[in-house]
């Protein structure tokens, strides 16, 4: 199959997994075949009937860059898939701005379905981004540690005292794949503010970091045993794995232990104080909220409110005291990070 051809089937397939609902038009009649029309999709780009057919058909050899993106919104593919839609169509992809936060829905399920597993969700920077209880019963609630302190290359390479010990070997294997990483992070995001304050404050404040990026060493996580030091119920030797997701530059890092083992017990244990101390999170902080709401004075008469309740000036996080959140830059630049 030639490229072309192989571009038409690409869109054939993403224009048939995406319902009209989900692309906000009108559901159509029941029974009617799976996925968008022709004409649906090209209401929805702007584009002809007779283009999208002749690009399904591989007769319409060479869309711009216009078109691409068009078709890539329209489709709602993934940052993986609209890399691969360019290079089907000849073009070379246009850079990401910026490291994405998104956590697929399919991803919020894998955290709620394993209880018994410590997971945490890394972006591609290493911030963490969400994780479930046993993750914070097991290494310390994350929530205490706002901005640079949910990032895992700034936690490791700055020295800073946490949980988890490794063997020499496998700590020079972590750093060695925390790096590929970040270095792969800035191909795929060039023009991310944040990414490049990070590393720049990295090669500044770590040597090691410096040498390591200067190095240009490639390398990928391992599967290895992890040490986690518990305040309460001591040593748990634990597996770790770092998992990558599909369409997304999500790294899931996941804690396990072999089944009857002194590690396995001490999980499970840590899991029932997880979901306790969850559970009193909540509610701590719904109190918190209703004692904030009984406290706020009524908006003044002929105020605006827009849909999240904040007045003229007033959108999320103007307040005081707003943190910044993971890898925000500092006031003074450090040095670039270059390629």
């Amino acid at each position: 199959m030639t490229r072309h051809g192989e571009l038409g089937t690409a869109l054939h397939r993403w224009r048939d997994r995406i319902a009209p609902a989900e692309a906000g038009l009108p559901a159509g009649e029941p029974g009617r075949a799976a996925g968008l029309r022709h004409e649906e999709l090209a209401q929805l780009t702007g584009l002809s009937v007779d283009y999208l057919v002749r690009l399904e058909e591989g007769r319409a050899t060479s869309p711009s860059v216009q078109v691409l993106t068009s078709l890539a919104r329209a489709l709602r593919l993934s940052d993986d898939e609209r890399r691969h839609l360019f290079l089907l169509a000849g073009q070379s992809p246009p850079a990401l701005g910026r490291v994405s936060d998104h956590i697929p829905p399919s991803v919020r399920r894998l955290l709620g379905r394993l209880p018994g597993t410590p997971l945490g969700v890394h972006d591609a920077a290493w911030n963490l981004i969400t994780w479930n209880p046993l993750w914070a019963a097991l290494l310390g609630d994350p929530a205490a540690d706002p901005g640079r302190g949910r990032n895992a290359a700034w936690l490791h390479f700055t020295g800073r005292p946490g949980r988890v010990s490794q063997t020499v070997e496998q700590e020079a294997r972590f750093e060695a794949a925390l790096v590929a990483d970040l270095r792969s992070a800035t191909v795929h995001y060039p023009t991310d503010v944040r990414l490049r304050f990070l590393i720049g404050e990295l090669r500044r404040v770590s040597d090691r970091f410096a040498v390591l990026w200067k190095s240009r060493i490639t390398d990928a996580h391992d599967t290895g045993t992890r040490t986690i030091h518990h305040p309460d119920v001591g040593p748990v030797i634990v597996d770790c794995d770092t998992l990558t997701v599909p369409g997304c530059d999500l790294r899931i890092a996941a804690y396990s232990a072999a089944p009857g083992t002194d590690a396995a017990d001490k999980l499970r244990l840590l899991d029932v104080i997880g979901t306790e101390m969850a559970g009193l999170t909540e509610m701590t902080g719904m109190a918190t909220d209703m004692a904030g709401m009984a406290q706020e004075p009524a908006p003044a008469a002929g105020t605006v409110l827009d849909d999240s309740g904040h007045g003229p000036g007033q959108g999320p996080g103007s307040g005081p005291g707003t943190d910044p959140g993971p890898g925000s830059s500092p006031t003074a630049a450090p040095e670039p990070a270059d390629r």
